[in-house]
């Protein structure tokens, strides 16, 4: 009985899972701020690098925070929430290109 109840109670979100989360987060936004105020990078490449810390940011609070995983009982709340990355993307992606299409179009 011990043993169900252990194994239960090792998916539940705890406090450290919680302060880690939060000081990783922490310091990626403060890093996303040094790039942008101190002008480290030019601007392509400073687009790259705050685009790739959000990223990193997206990961660790959903892993921290929503305790996506890829064990069996995290797997069901990981695949919903992959399809929702999925059609967000296609979505951001194709109105960028329309909008792309409408510039050009205008333009020439």
């Amino acid at each position: 009985m011990a043993h169900n109840q252990v194994e239960h109670n090792s998916n539940l979100k705890t406090l450290p899972s919680y302060m880690v989360g939060f000081a990783v987060s922490i310091i990626l936004t403060l890093m996303a701020f040094g790039l942008v105020e101190w002008r480290v990078l030019t601007d392509n490449y400073l687009y790259v690098g705050i685009s790739l810390l959000a990223i990193i940011q997206l990961i660790v609070q959903s892993m921290c925070f929503l305790r996506l995983n890829f064990n069996p009982e995290g797997r069901w709340n990981l695949l919903p929430f992959l399809f929702t990355i999925l059609i967000i993307t296609i979505l951001a992606s194709g109105s960028l290109w329309i909008m792309y299409n409408l510039n050009y179009n205008m333009m020439n």
